[in-house]
């Protein structure tokens, strides 16, 4: 069962904790794909159909059918995390159904070069100008990130991704010099992770869990946060529209602890003054 909820004066913003401590917000932690970055909007679209093919090819793959829906499962589960852990449990499931599992690496090179062709005209657009960087955010970003330093909270990216393609993109859209620190997956994937920039980031600064917030569209990230004591703002944008709230992820987002569920940062000023009355 879900908590109840309730949006937040006239605004879009969704309160599902309605207990949050009283305590002075100093840093932001922001994840990058899908909840400021909407570059790789579709990725699923990408990455899922590749798993359920590559499962059906197994010499025992169970119903075909049901595939996608088992792949979209655990895709989902792991959203937020660095991609290579998508791709270990691939390589997992394939074994299961009697193949032999190349590298895991080798499948996140094959994911990345299909989703490389699906983004690649929005890259170039960015690249040449041709596209104003905020059709490429989920909208508000910017007022929102203006907002926060404003009020001199300090602000991380943490992401998943690949840290160099998460630099370039986050340079593709002008938001970099917003951050004191750019975060992304390495090729050695055990020496990186959103819960240790949460915990260096707590450590460097002698915070309390509450004196930081966390926003993000995937289940791990808003699970890390609320594991310190953070604020969780869950980000449940309809990435294709943008515009509304993708119950998909709201859900999701729920469950994993959001304290708040926002569509997009539209409504910053009234988020601004709902975090910092409770502040």
């Amino acid at each position: 069962m879900q908590p109840t909820s309730a949006l937040y004066q006239n605004s879009d913003i969704e309160i599902i904790n309605s207990c949050l401590e009283p305590i002075w917000i100093r840093y932001a932690l922001f994840d990058f794909d899908g909840t400021i970055s909407l570059i790789r909007e579709g990725w699923q679209g990408v990455m899922i159909p590749m798993m359920a093919d590559l499962l059906a090819k197994t010499p025992h793959p169970g119903d075909v059918e049901e595939l996608p829906a088992l792949v979209s499962d655990y895709v989902g589960m792991l959203t937020g995390k660095q991609t290579i852990y998508q791709m270990i449990k691939l390589a997992e499931e394939i074994e299961l159904r009697g193949g032999t599992p190349l590298d895991p690496l080798v499948y996140k090179k094959m994911y990345h070069e299909r989703l490389m062709d699906h983004i690649q005209a929005r890259l170039v657009q960015l690249e040449s100008g041709a596209v104003d960087p905020r059709e490429m955010m989920v909208p508000g970003t910017l007022e929102f990130l203006d907002s926060l330093k404003d009020e001199n909270v300090t602000c991380y990216l943490a992401s998943g991704t690949d840290e160099l393609y998460v630099l370039a993109e986050a340079g593709l859209l002008g938001i970099t010099n917003y951050f004191q620190g750019v975060y992304g997956a390495l090729d050695n994937y055990k020496e990186f992770s959103k819960r240790m920039v949460i915990q260096r980031i707590l450590q460097e600064n002698s915070l309390r869990g509450p004196e930081l917030i966390g926003f993000g569209d995937g289940y791990v990230e808003i699970e890390d946060v609320k594991s310190v004591g953070g604020i969780a703002v869950g980000v449940a944008t309809n990435e294709a529209e943008r515009q509304g709230v993708d119950e998909w992820k709201r859900t999701r987002l729920i469950a994993a602890g959001a304290d708040l569920i926002i569509p997009d940062f539209r409504s910053h000023q009234a988020l601004i003054d709902l975090l910092w009355s409770t502040s």
